[in-house]
């Protein structure tokens, strides 16, 4: 900034400072090319509906891949929206906070700026997802509106993640180290975010995890348990040929049912054995995973205004 802007500034009170603050990321977002961002969540949440879409909202097994493979799609774009905002700026912000800037207006600023970009992005999938031939569900778990509250949960689990990413941006000290960082905290989040079997001493870290909660949320929204379990039905259908038993092969059995119109029982048993009591469409379940991204988000960014409060100390 110039001799005017940081005399401007000083003299400007907090509130004030967030709208000088939200004017600059809005200009840095066009000139600075941050609007890749953007088209970046449109090419990856179409490249992920062909990859798991048609299982979406059809199968118990489908879902819950695709809902892991969404959470994914969030937590990389709250990720790459804010991973370098601060630490490329940290010697300006260091100058300007000497001239009066209010760090808890320079966060501010940054929350709803990111607020925003998360919003477009989890619309964006919505969208995109939609027009690759994604089926969704018309009522919701909470509203009669299943989109608000999907909308609600992407947004929730992009943003908890993308804040997440600012804290980091915080404390570390350079572009690089921040984009270092990053692969190793994507990683964590996709280990421990119940997909994968883990040793019992580990399952409760899963409880710290945007990751964790993204996918249950997204699972409850499904209504996962009351879908049908049709993977192993299907494996066993292509190559029940080899097991015979009377001089009858399983495959010959399981045609020989669905003609009776035995399918759709079996399935829901099927079913019924991989029920998962955190992912039944209950306003409880979906309500606590909203309300854990929030405490995340909020511990965030808490974290993130106690480390730049220090900042006039940085030495390096």
């Amino acid at each position: 900034m110039d001799d005017a802007k940081v005399k401007k500034l000083k003299y400007r009170g907090r509130f004030g400072q967030v709208f000088i603050y939200l004017g600059k990321f809005f200009r840095l977002f066009i000139l600075q090319s941050d609007w890749k961002v953007i088209p970046m969540s449109a090419i990856i949440a179409a490249m992920v509906s062909m990859a798991i879409g048609s299982g979406l909202f059809v199968s118990m097994e489908g879902t819950f891949q695709a809902s892991f493979a969404i959470t994914c799609v969030c937590i990389w774009n709250g990720f790459f929206n804010s991973i370098q905002s601060i630490c490329r700026e940290r010697p300006i912000i260091k100058r300007e906070h000497r001239a009066g800037m209010h760090i808890t207006s320079y966060i501010t600023a940054q929350l709803i700026y990111q607020m925003m970009l998360c919003a477009a992005q989890a619309f964006i999938t919505i969208f995109v997802c939609g027009q690759m031939g994604v089926k969704y569900p018309s009522a919701g778990v909470i509203t009669s509106s299943f989109l608000t509250e999907y909308f609600i949960t992407l947004f929730l689990i992009t943003y908890a993640a993308d804040i997440l990413a600012l804290m980091v941006s915080a404390i570390v000290h350079t572009p690089m180290t921040a984009m270092t960082v990053m692969p190793f905290l994507l990683i964590v989040q996709l280990v421990f975010a119940g997909f994968f079997e883990l040793p019992h001493m580990l399952g409760d870290v899963s409880d710290l995890m945007i990751s964790r909660w993204g996918v249950q949320g997204l699972c409850v929204l499904a209504d996962y348990n009351d879908l049908p379990a049709t993977v192993v039905w299907n494996k066993l259908v292509h190559s029940g040929s080899a097991i015979q038993y009377g001089g009858i092969s399983l495959q010959d059995a399981l045609v020989e049912a669905e003609k009776q119109g035995m399918r759709d029982s079996i399935l829901e048993k099927l079913g019924e054995a991989n029920r998962r009591d955190d992912f039944a469409a209950t306003i409880q379940n979906l309500a606590d995973c909203w309300a854990h991204l929030i405490l995340f988000i909020v511990v965030f960014a808490v974290v993130t205004v106690v480390f730049l409060e220090f900042i006039d100390h940085d030495r390096r």
